[in-house]
């Protein structure tokens, strides 16, 4: 009978021993790789950043910062609400004006039909000239009461104190 000859524990734990402390410098060495590898993604990162920065000072940046300066000092979004608005006061001018006073302002003037109706005749050599005073007294009555809301609207919600020019 062959007799197996015992083995040590110690042999085998420091075999082990040796396999995992093997291991763990492995690990330590791809950690460490690890570590390298994104500290010098870091620092490309940085310098790419830096570089955005720098051209953003200089080139886009700069471009649409002098636009936005150009909206606030022009007033381009004042003017465009102001556009919007006075169209709709228009709008409701001239159908108040077609609704009442055109209507009111016929009854009062001798002859029939509305004051966009009135014309007056000139005859010279044969011909005929008709002039439609009507329509164009409509339109200075509108462009009057349109410029009278706007006025009375922009006073009345003190909107002049917006419009203050900054001190050079």
């Amino acid at each position: 009978m062959a007799t197996k000859k015992p083995t040590s524990k110690k042999a085998t734990g420091s075999a082990a021993s040796a396999t995992s402390a093997a291991a763990a410098a492995r690990q330590a060495k791809v950690s460490a790789a690890r570590a390298q590898k994104a500290e010098s993604k870091a620092e490309r990162l940085e310098e790419q950043l830096e570089r955005l920065r720098s051209l953003d000072k200089v080139g886009v940046h700069k471009k649409l910062h002098g636009f936005v300066e150009f909206l606030r000092e022009q007033s381009v979004v004042g003017l465009a609400i102001g556009l919007v608005l006075g169209t709709q006061a228009k709008v409701l001018v001239d159908q108040l004006i077609a609704s009442f006073i055109n209507p009111l302002v016929g009854i009062l003037l001798p002859g029939q039909g509305t004051l966009k109706e009135k014309v007056f005749t000139v005859h010279v050599n044969g011909k005929v000239a008709v002039f439609g005073w009507g329509a164009f007294v409509i339109s200075v009555l509108t462009f009057v009461v349109v410029a009278a809301v706007v006025y009375f609207v922009f006073k009345g919600l003190k909107l002049d104190r917006l419009d203050k020019k900054k001190d050079a």
